[in-house]
């Protein structure tokens, strides 16, 4: 007799990231942003919109903290 093995995949919440809301509130832009880091647009633009993050950069979000002087859970929210 074969045993059955069931798996129950668990949600375990979202993380938002909120780098376009620190943006704005800095009065800073993508481009802008790309200048002060050395960060290509495409990544910052994927961060800004929150969309295509498997994994965080975390070399980017400090270079982000240093610029915006702000901290990791301004820029993420889980």
């Amino acid at each position: 007799m074969k045993s059955i093995i069931s798996y129950q995949r668990v949600e375990y919440g979202y993380v938002r990231v909120k780098l376009a809301d620190v943006m704005k509130s800095h009065g800073i832009t993508r481009n802008g942003l790309r200048t002060l880091t050395g960060v290509k647009y495409s990544v910052i633009d994927r961060y800004y919109k929150g969309q295509d993050i498997a994994l965080a950069d975390l070399d980017f979000l400090a270079k982000c903290c240093y610029v915006l002087d702000c901290t990791i859970p301004d820029l993420l929210e889980y």
